[in-house]
């Protein structure tokens, strides 16, 4: 069994490969060769233990990533993959990196199929440590002219800015509300852990694409009722999923301002079924609770090419 570092899953995993990987996956899952088991929580002591799965028949895996959170720590995030083949353990993946990165990479590909083609101001609010790999993404899905950022400190926000356009080489301006960043946005990621919607939804302007990938518990909002009453288009990556994690269409469809039956899965989108874009001016929405399959694809991408490179540490187990 091979086993992977954070360090060595930064190196292998960039962020446009990622947002490929993932375009196939849901196509795969469009075409029916995925399973995917949601987050299941158990409850400790302090805290809980996030376990979830899933297998990909493309990638001859299936895997497993596992958590805790709660615990007064950070979370050390972990894959586990097995080779469907053979059934044996084939890789065990440092997994915090994996997880930002390909967590991105879902709002790459809902943004390279959902924006608009012209599409060159992108807005972020949030400036944590998965708010680089969300504007990371959205630069791989669209040749961006520049950026705006909000978060509620100045000091982050204008630090998020530096680093983002040293990173990206475009102008990323940290302003100084997220109305501010709405407003003048084609696209627009939400990646908080706020209960609360974060911008107005009257101040997004027609054709705006909002990819939302902060929450997954049904008590977090990120964005408002205005949002989701003007969204032409709500792409979810697991709709039975979003049921049980995706607080601002729980919230919604409790008020009946929003239907269940109205969202579709971005695998019908990627694959064809339904149109991404509706029509130039409509707003479309992606929430993003974040899907095991994603980590076993993203996964084995990295093993692959750890093999390839003679990368990692080989285990018996």
């Amino acid at each position: 069994m091979l086993m992977l570092s954070e360090d060595e899953v930064r190196d292998l995993l960039p962020m446009n490969e990622c947002v490929d990987v993932l375009d196939d996956l849901f196509k795969e899952m469009a075409a029916g060769t995925v399973s995917n088991m949601n987050r299941y929580r158990v409850p400790l002591p302090r805290g809980s233990m996030q376990v979830m799965a899933g297998m990909s028949s493309a990638n001859g895996a299936t895997g497993l990533k596992t958590y805790v959170t709660g615990a007064g720590a950070p979370s050390q995030m972990v894959v586990l993959l097995f080779d469907l083949a053979t059934a044996a353990p084939i890789a065990f993946v440092a997994a915090n990196a994996l997880g930002a990165i390909r967590t991105g990479a879902a709002s790459g590909v809902a943004t390279r199929h959902m924006a608009r083609a012209d599409a060159k101001i992108a807005a972020i609010i949030g400036t944590g440590s998965q708010a680089h790999t969300q504007l990371a993404a959205v630069a791989a899905a669209r040749p961006l002219d520049r950026a705006l950022v909000y978060s509620r400190t100045q000091e982050k926000r204008e630090r998020f800015a530096a680093e983002m356009a040293a990173e990206l080489g475009i102008p990323v301006e940290a302003v100084a509300t997220a109305e501010d960043a709405v407003a003048g946005a084609d696209i627009v990621c939400t990646i908080t852990n706020s209960r609360d919607p974060v911008f107005d939804g009257t101040k997004l302007k027609p054709g705006t694409h909002v990819n939302a990938a902060g929450s997954n518990g049904w008590i977090r909002r990120e964005v408002d009722d205005e949002t989701i009453k003007r969204s032409a288009l709500i792409a979810c990556d697991d709709i039975s999923d979003a049921k049980i994690e995706c607080g601002e269409l729980i919230w919604a469809a409790e008020r009946r301002i929003f239907r269940w039956e109205t969202a579709v899965e971005l695998r019908d989108v990627v694959g064809g079924r339904v149109a991404g874009r509706p029509t130039p001016d409509a707003i479309t929405l992606f929430e993003s609770q974040g899907l095991a399959v994603e980590d076993v694809a993203a996964g084995m991408h990295v093993y692959r090419k750890a093999l390839e490179r003679g990368i990692g540490r080989q285990v018996d187990v």
